[in-house]
């Protein structure tokens, strides 16, 4: 992490405890009751937004709650390294070292609260995303080398994608891109974002009995219209809350709707090339 970036993060940290913004904990359903699943999302790269998911996150763990924690920055390949750095290891680094995805895709500091809360109250971490090469084969070949049959006859994966999902999926897929990738590219693309979160349902579910389970991944994933949310209705999971951490405006249903400040950035399309079609 850069100066800059670490600045960031521990001033919105400052920033969040002064203002109180853990909200409510735990978090609770319309009846009143605690939802066996919890999914949190966030700006990768969004300070306050890591600030304030923690905060809630950790009065919640505080007031007594203790769910299995699952993380997009884990790839499930990678579930036997991150079980055992959770029994092994000391402190955040460690399981990061030792079950972390290699090349840099995420900036770690601002995951380390969070893997320190789940080792300190034996919080149960799970491995939520698809690899890159995973996700990059589920492009080129289809869904059923990500999944056994089971899993797709479950998730309807055998059948075509309702047409609201494939669409928005598509246009939120070439908004992220800068509007630069040709239609037959975003088309196949579609289907690697609905793997991962097949797959974050799949491990959600699983682990939501006894103790319940939160989910921290990108908003894409957590929203009701479009995301996690959609694929647990497709296996009957009815009780799950989606809050969104999002940088106002910003498309998407969620149940619950945090604001979080801007984060400084350079024009993140100012350098994305038009890609061709294959």
């Amino acid at each position: 992490m850069s100066p800059r970036t670490r600045r960031d993060l521990l001033s919105a940290v400052a920033a969040c405890a002064l203002a109180a913004c853990a909200g409510p904990a735990p978090p609770m359903a319309s009846d009143g009751a605690v939802p066996p699943i919890v999914l949190l999302g966030e700006v990768h790269d969004n300070a306050d937004g890591h600030a304030r998911r923690f905060a809630r996150l950790k009065a919640q763990v505080e007031a007594g709650w203790r769910p299995a924690v699952a993380m997009e920055q884990f790839d499930r390949e990678r579930q036997a390294d991150l079980d055992r750095a959770a029994s092994e290891c000391a402190d955040a680094a460690c399981v990061i070292r030792l079950a972390g995805a290699p090349g840099g895709l995420w900036d770690w500091e601002h995951y380390e609260p969070v893997i320190a809360l789940s080792l300190a109250h034996r919080l149960p971490l799970k491995a939520a995303n698809l690899s890159r090469a995973e996700a990059a084969r589920v492009v080129r070949e289809g869904f059923r080398t990500a999944f056994d049959a089971a899993t797709i006859e479950a998730f309807g994966l055998d059948r075509a994608l309702p047409r609201d999902l494939a669409d928005g999926q598509r246009r939120a897929i070439e908004v992220g891109h800068c509007d630069r990738l040709p239609p037959a590219v975003a088309e196949r693309m579609v289907l690697a974002q609905v793997a991962r979160d097949v797959w974050m349902a799949k491990v959600v579910s699983e682990a939501a009995a006894p103790r319940g389970v939160v989910l921290l991944a990108g908003n894409g994933h957590v929203r009701r219209d479009l995301g996690v949310p959609r694929w647990l209705g497709a296996v009957g999971v009815a009780r799950a809350r989606s809050v969104g951490y999002l940088e106002e405006p910003a498309d998407g249903e969620y149940d619950e709707r945090v604001a979080i400040a801007p984060q400084a950035r350079e024009d993140p399309c100012a350098n994305v090339p038009l890609r061709r079609e294959p």
